[in-house]
């Protein structure tokens, strides 16, 4: 297995970042539909990538905490209504 140093990974911009935005946010649901701790959803590309953008913009993106929060209450509500 070859470990890649951050030196050598690809750099993103955050031109980037804001196109994959969707996407990131859609990924933040799957992991926590799937049932995922917080813990181990921190430890993933997406949530790193949410802290990036929230890092950078953070006027225009909220705290990755706060955006799971929300997500796990829709999630759990939805769940509810079927369950």
């Amino acid at each position: 297995m070859k470990v890649i140093n951050s030196s050598e990974a690809p750099s993103i911009t955050v031109a980037q970042l804001e196109a994959s935005y969707p996407a990131y946010c859609k990924a933040l649901r799957m992991l926590v539909q799937d049932g995922l701790s917080l813990n181990n959803i921190q430890r993933t590309v997406c949530w790193d990538r949410l802290q990036l953008l929230h890092t950078t913009l953070p006027r225009q993106y909220r705290d990755p905490v706060v955006h799971y929060a929300m997500v796990k209450r829709d999630v759990d509500n939805q769940q509810a209504l079927v369950g």
